[in-house]
């Protein structure tokens, strides 16, 4: 289901914090200030964010309220839009899949609430012309940085493969199926990115099982070694496919976000 816009004024950042922000002139002073809140806020949300990540949604937050002061936005207006972008940047990370055209409808639908005086479900906080100007910096910050964003934020998924075969001892198992993790550490990282494909790659594994109703004599030195060779020719191919895949939803990604980006560059020259 998704999110309903609500009015955000003062729901993150309180009237006494941003009278405090607003005696910060300094970026130094702005971080100090709004690193407090951001670590308080994420007590209270019960989020953990190592160092590198925390940084990076405080400098997201900085250049928010230094994009503020260059539109001399007030106090009020300056609180909401960093909710707004808290918001989206939440429902953002909540996912590894793609939801970017979700993300900028609720991000708009956020903006038309605290637009138009329409209580209790929307107040008029901005015009249509700071409307105008916030959609463009966001377009060319967050959106355009949108799958960074998703990148850094969102836990990774690691797949585990194992391969048993009838008719072979344990310990011969196991000498294979080490073998078969004697791929590249490149090939490991992109095996690990195509995370949606992980079902379709245990499937493809467990064609290679051999019928378990018909026993098998045990597999001399020749066989152990074809069979050794039938295995990595196959994992390989397998890797080499969704990496394959991978690129090609990379590509038709980055795609997508450079037209949607075009369009709303676009509609909004032309409401100048």
């Amino acid at each position: 289901e998704p999110l309903k816009a609500r009015v955000l004024l003062w729901a993150d950042l309180s009237h006494s914090d941003m009278e405090e922000l607003d005696k910060a002139e300094l970026v130094p002073d702005i971080e100090s200030l709004l690193s407090d809140s951001c670590r308080t806020l994420c007590r209270s949300l019960r989020i953990e964010l190592p160092e590198p990540r925390l940084g990076i949604l405080l400098e997201l937050y900085t250049n928010m309220v230094m994009f503020c002061r260059k539109q001399h936005f007030s106090r009020e207006q300056t609180s909401v839009l960093l909710s707004i972008v808290k918001n989206v940047h939440q429902l953002n990370t909540e996912t590894p899949l793609n939801n970017m055209e979700e993300c900028f409808t609720y991000c708009s639908e956020l903006l038309l609430c605290h637009s138009v005086r329409r209580p209790p479900f929307s107040i008029s906080i901005f015009s249509s012309e700071e409307v105008t100007q916030i959609m463009k910096y966001l377009i060319n910050t967050y959106i355009r940085h949108y799958a960074l964003y998703k990148y850094i934020f969102t836990p990774q998924m690691h797949l585990d493969l194992s391969l048993s075969y009838t008719g072979m001892s344990e310990d011969t198992a196991t000498e294979e199926q080490a073998s078969t993790e004697c791929v590249t550490e490149a090939e490991k990282n992109n095996e690990k990115e195509a995370v949606e494909a992980s079902e379709q790659d245990v499937a493809s594994s467990e064609i290679l099982t051999t019928d378990t109703d018909t026993p098998n004599p045990v597999l001399g030195p020749s066989s152990k070694a074809e069979l050794r060779t039938i295995v990595e020719k196959e994992v390989k191919a397998e890797v080499l496919r969704l990496t394959s895949q991978l690129e090609q939803r990379l590509q038709e990604s980055t795609d997508h976000l450079n037209a949607a980006l075009t369009v709303l560059e676009t509609s909004i020259q032309s409401k100048k």
